[in-house]
């Protein structure tokens, strides 16, 4: 029997994540704006920094997380995600649509292993940020709208 008011473990780990991955929506949206912000800058080269930065966060845990191997990996990842990017800025816009998607697989990935330590919540999150600002982005390319001024 489950005591009034208390959700089954399950139940309380799928509602916890919610609020993470709604508001990694919102932020998703927000990246995808993001050159507005920037608007003496190429789209492309908003989204690759942007690219660049949320690879480079899973260092910092890596670090908290403490072991070698770890930090290894996520700076090897974090790399491969700062060519990936550079080669966006230059490249076909797709190669960004790419980078965001393939880091929201690497979420989710993640967050099933839990590879790096201490991470529960982050995952959902940056994989919702990273999904929403690659679907719009790639509205946004098949539309032929340019983002920003």
């Amino acid at each position: 029997m489950i005591a009034p008011g208390r959700a089954p473990a399950d139940a309380r780990h799928v509602g916890g994540l919610r609020t993470p991955v709604l508001w990694g929506a919102v932020w998703g949206v927000l990246q995808a704006a993001s050159p507005l912000a920037l608007p003496w800058l190429d789209a492309a080269t908003v989204y690759a920094l942007g690219l660049t930065l949320i690879a480079a966060i899973y260092i910092g845990f890596a670090v908290a997380d403490g072991r070698r191997t770890v930090i290894a990996v996520e700076v090897c990842v974090a790399a491969v995600f700062a060519v990936v990017a550079a080669v966006g800025v230059t490249g076909p816009a797709w190669v960004l649509v790419a980078g965001l998607a393939g880091h929201g697989l690497k979420d989710l990935w993640q967050h099933r292993t839990g590879f790096v330590s201490g991470t529960r919540w982050w995952p959902p999150f940056c994989a919702s940020v990273d999904v929403v600002a690659a679907a719009l982005i790639a509205v946004t390319i098949l539309a032929d709208v340019r983002v920003g001024w």
